[in-house]
């Protein structure tokens, strides 16, 4: 899988999530929500540090990463996070 964020991706999850240089932002499989891959299950995020990354990108000072046992979600397909300003929201693109 490969794993990409844009720099107004990055900067949006800095500012909301106020994340400082050299913190983690973790992407996750959570059983609920609504979107994704997988019917019932959804993206979630937190902030913590990495144990087993399977995939994971540093863009402006952040590491952004999914866990090896998260990979299953992605189903071998690519994971693009991007800014929409014209919505002023996260973009998950996964093909």
């Amino acid at each position: 899988m490969e794993m990409s964020i844009t720099k107004p991706a990055a900067k949006w999850f800095i500012k909301e999530l106020e994340l400082k240089e050299n913190d983690s932002l973790r992407f996750l499989a959570r059983y609920g929500g609504f979107g994704g891959v997988h019917k019932g299950f959804s993206l979630a995020i937190e902030k913590t540090e990495p144990q087993d990354p399977g995939a994971g990108i540093e863009e402006e000072g952040i590491y952004f990463f999914v866990e090896e046992s998260d990979m299953w979600y992605f189903d071998q397909k690519d994971f693009h996070i991007k800014y929409s300003r014209k919505l002023d929201e996260i973009e998950y693109i996964i093909q």
